[in-house]
């Protein structure tokens, strides 16, 4: 879905708000420091610049890839040496700007996070109206194995759309997809690297939720997240340790049943099934 001119204005809005928030997010992390104050520090600042969040934020250490929120009682803490990948969503009226770094805790850098940082770069360059998707998918790849690394195959970049976080996919191996990128659509370039095999698999810590359908909950707490998950967080992906109004085990459970229902969606932490190290970088961007 292409924007008109007040949409690309929120949309713009949406990205210079990211701006602040990138920077005080690569501020916090340094070793000794727990992850769930991480995450709550930088939703906190996502609010406090006049946005709201798209997704809970995302930190996934060495082989972890994606999905990866702490829960509300996550004692883990950042050491030296650890890749952390900092994944954030903020919108504006529903126009959502989805950025992610990676960060060598105590180190400069590391080859595999300027790798990922360079390839969003090369990406960028050839952005234009009417790119076909798999013209972008080659040069990702291309500079990924030409660093001597791997690409993350079952992860992509995506479309932005109001409200809608993934949209249409923009994979980061080469393929046929002979689809033209229209003027105005937001998108993210979104690469993972790896010195792996280059294939994610699901791992069972699950935090991270999404209303699908009001499928109805014979549970008081059910119904009261599905009305949470439709008005408050308007349908986006949320975090468990958002709604801690609800004591712990009837959370787990009516989380249970709504997904028994339908009602929600969930997402797995995602580990490179190799166990080796991943870095990931992020931007978006309004192709014209």
């Amino acid at each position: 879905m292409t924007m008109d001119e007040e949409a690309v204005r929120k949309q713009k809005e949406a990205f210079e708000k990211m701006k602040v928030v990138l920077e005080y997010a690569k501020s916090l992390i340094k070793s000794n420091v727990k992850i769930l104050d991480i995450a709550e520090n930088i939703e906190k600042k996502i609010f406090e610049v006049g946005a709201k969040p798209a997704f809970p934020v995302n930190i996934g250490i060495n082989e972890i890839a994606a999905h990866y929120t702490p829960s509300i009682d996550d004692q883990t803490i950042l050491k030296e040496g650890d890749m952390v990948k900092v994944d954030i969503g903020l919108h504006v009226d529903g126009y959502i700007s989805d950025n992610a770094f990676t960060i060598l805790v105590g180190k400069n850098s590391h080859p595999m996070i300027e790798t990922a940082r360079k390839v969003v770069e090369e990406a960028r360059k050839i952005l234009r109206e009417n790119i076909k998707i798999r013209e972008i998918s080659e040069v990702i790849e291309n500079t990924v194995v030409s660093s001597g690394f791997n690409v993350v195959k079952n992860l992509t970049g995506h479309y932005l759309d109001r409200y809608v976080v993934h949209g249409v996919s923009i994979p980061n191996v080469r393929n046929e997809i002979e689809t033209k990128i229209p003027k105005n659509q937001a998108l993210a370039i979104e690469v993972f690297v790896t010195n792996g095999s280059g294939w994610v698999k699901e791992s069972s810590e699950i935090q991270i939720f999404q209303f699908k359908e009001d499928r109805g909950s014979r549970i008081r707490e059910g119904k009261k997240i599905i009305e949470i998950a439709k008005s408050k967080f308007e349908g986006l992906p949320f975090a468990k340790r958002w709604l801690k109004d609800i004591p712990k085990a009837k959370l787990d459970f009516a989380v249970r049943d709504l997904l028994e229902r339908g009602c929600l969606i969930d997402y797995p932490v995602l580990k490179e099934e190799s166990n080796s190290l991943v870095a990931q970088w992020e931007e978006s961007f309004i192709v014209e």
